[in-house]
């Protein structure tokens, strides 16, 4: 097992629509040592005005960048690790993903992880014409058609919602094929994870749940044949805690419980700027590289 890799939960709800406050997050970021921005994905919002008892966790007036095109934006100027915390991949359509990721993944020189799941928002589907009752068993074929196309020079597959006949993508991407990760939380989707990711974002925290949903992973890894500890696996510290010492405890059970990669986030602390956002970072960096450092 290699180090533990630190990164950063980009503040997409609270960053709001300045390109230099973005750049200026994203410089602080590495100069501080962190090694990768993790982005969250939605297309639209729902209005609740509209959709009378809304309870989901975010709505029309949040702010989202679209990953790729943001993607694109660092790739120019920042060296981290760029990754999706998910990409809600069933509700775009795969060939598409295929050539945005490969294109960023040529522009920031091989350093995309794309994390993807099936998201919660059957509004966001409906808007962008996808089905959201089959978006599981699509994902799977997506994982499938993903990576054929970011191997393969000519593709063609005849899948239940996917047929390509005798295509390709060019410019190929650095990675082949580029690392895929999978959100997951529900049994089906750790199972998922087990069968066929690279790595996996959980939702469950250090403790029982995390080692039961761990678990399910690593036993579906094996039964399919792979080695559950080729696995990576992404935790994430919440700075709304405002409690250096409890993060640091925090960050050490997440170690012990052997992530590889280990991300802060800063949104829903009350940060009222950049600037904000930025110190919180400042004061886990040393944290998590002692952290780190003692794996």
């Amino acid at each position: 097992m290699g180090p533990l890799q630190p990164g950063v939960v980009f503040p997409q709800t609270e960053i709001g629509a300045d390109p230099g406050a973005v750049r200026a997050y994203v410089d602080a970021a590495g100069e501080l040592g962190y090694r990768h921005v993790l982005v969250y994905d939605h297309v639209v919002g729902a209005d609740p005005e509209v959709h009378r008892g809304w309870s989901g966790y975010y709505d029309l007036h949040s702010t989202f960048y679209e990953p790729f095109v943001l993607f694109g934006f660092l790739a120019g100027i920042s060296d981290l690790e760029l990754v999706t915390g998910i990409l809600i991949a069933p509700q775009r359509q795969t060939v598409l993903v295929a050539k945005q990721a490969a294109a960023v993944d040529v522009l920031c020189q091989g350093r995309l992880r794309l994390g993807v799941g099936i998201g919660w928002n059957a509004v966001e589907y409906e808007a962008l014409g996808m089905d959201f009752a089959n978006r599981g068993r699509r994902l799977e074929e997506q994982i499938d058609l993903l990576r054929r196309l970011w191997t393969d020079e000519s593709v063609t597959f005849h899948g239940q919602y996917h047929r390509v006949e005798g295509a390709g993508l060019a410019p190929m991407p650095v990675q082949r094929p580029i690392p895929l990760w999978i959100g997951a939380t529900a049994p089906p989707a750790l199972r998922r994870v087990g069968r066929l990711a690279d790595g996996w974002f959980p939702q469950a925290v250090p403790g029982p749940s995390l080692d039961e949903a761990k678990g399910i992973v690593d036993a579906a890894a094996t039964a399919a044949g792979r080695d559950p500890a080729a696995l990576g696996m992404e935790g994430r510290l919440e700075w709304s805690t405002g409690d250096p010492e409890r993060l640091a405890r925090h960050a050490a059970k997440w170690r012990d419980a052997g992530v590889t990669h280990l991300s802060v986030n800063t949104m829903g602390a009350g940060c009222a700027s950049v600037d904000d956002h930025v110190a919180g970072l400042a004061v886990m960096a040393p944290i998590l590289s002692e952290v780190a450092g003692s794996r």
